[in-house]
């Protein structure tokens, strides 16, 4: 029970963070489902990529209210997203693959440099200036297969790389960022089926897993993920921006930090 509220308060959490800077959750859901699973006395060898498969479950639903109110304001680039989705499928598998590859440990560590990294972006506010024209098919689904792949080893839904690479290619932050919701739906399905395949006959997962996938923290957060990620989008439009970005920054740090050391 207790664990159960924590998913639950962790979804809303997590929702709230999506609304308000416009990202899948997974930087704030793979950090707090490792310390739980630690918690929980799970094997040190599973539960970090139990986090990260996990974390890539509960973004397939926040992701489908975010692409369904992004749909209704027309702002989708529906053929940017078809070709990127083309790499997106490719690049999560080979992803899952990857983290399957590497050590709990050791990937604690390589999503904790990333942490960082996405602290110090939020935190300076760092953005690609536009530069370039929208790229054709082949240079979409290149880009596609490298944020897939990426996504699928971090956990996240892959707003942090989609939206500055559009807004590189020229893209309006709008379309960018309705665009890189809709990347980050086949994103999360196929890094988190990719992720359930991989970890099937793995030894050591607790009950109630599927692969590397924990139901009971993917069910409670999904719960509550996709009712707060409307709370945070209204509360983006009262709150100082800049302030509450770097507040989550320190965040991010401070976890990319304790993953490290």
């Amino acid at each position: 029970m207790e664990a159960l509220i924590l998913y639950l308060v962790l979804g809303a959490f997590a929702g709230v963070l999506a609304g308000l800077f416009g990202i899948g959750g997974g930087l704030v859901i793979v950090p707090v489902l490792v310390f739980s699973f630690t918690a929980q006395g799970f094997s040190p060898e599973v539960l970090t990529h139990l986090a990260v498969g996990t974390s890539l479950a509960t973004i397939v639903f926040t992701s489908i209210n975010s692409v369904l109110a992004h749909n209704r304001r027309g702002a989708v680039l529906w053929p940017v997203f078809t070709w990127m989705t083309v790499g997106i499928l490719i690049g999560a598998a080979l992803g899952s693959l990857t983290a399957a590859a590497i050590q709990g440990p050791v990937l604690q560590k390589v999503i904790g440099v990333f942490a960082i990294v996405m602290a110090a972006q939020m935190g300076l506010d760092l953005k690609p200036k536009a530069s370039r024209a929208v790229p054709g098919k082949p240079g979409l689904g290149l880009a596609g297969a490298v944020i897939g792949w990426a996504s699928a080893i971090f956990g996240i839904g892959g707003g942090s790389l989609t939206v500055p690479f559009l807004t590189w290619r020229s893209v309006p932050m709008p379309q960018a960022v309705a665009t890189s919701a809709a990347c980050g739906l086949p994103i999360a399905v196929a890094s988190a089926l990719s992720f359930m395949a991989v970890g099937w006959h793995e030894a050591g997962l607790p009950e109630w897993s599927l692969g590397f996938v924990y139901l009971p923290a993917m069910v409670g957060i999904a719960a509550t993920s996709m009712f707060f990620a409307r709370i945070g989008a209204a509360l983006a439009h009262r709150l100082p921006p800049r302030l509450l970005k770097r507040l989550f920054a320190l965040q991010l740090f401070a976890v990319g930090v304790s993953f490290l050391f």
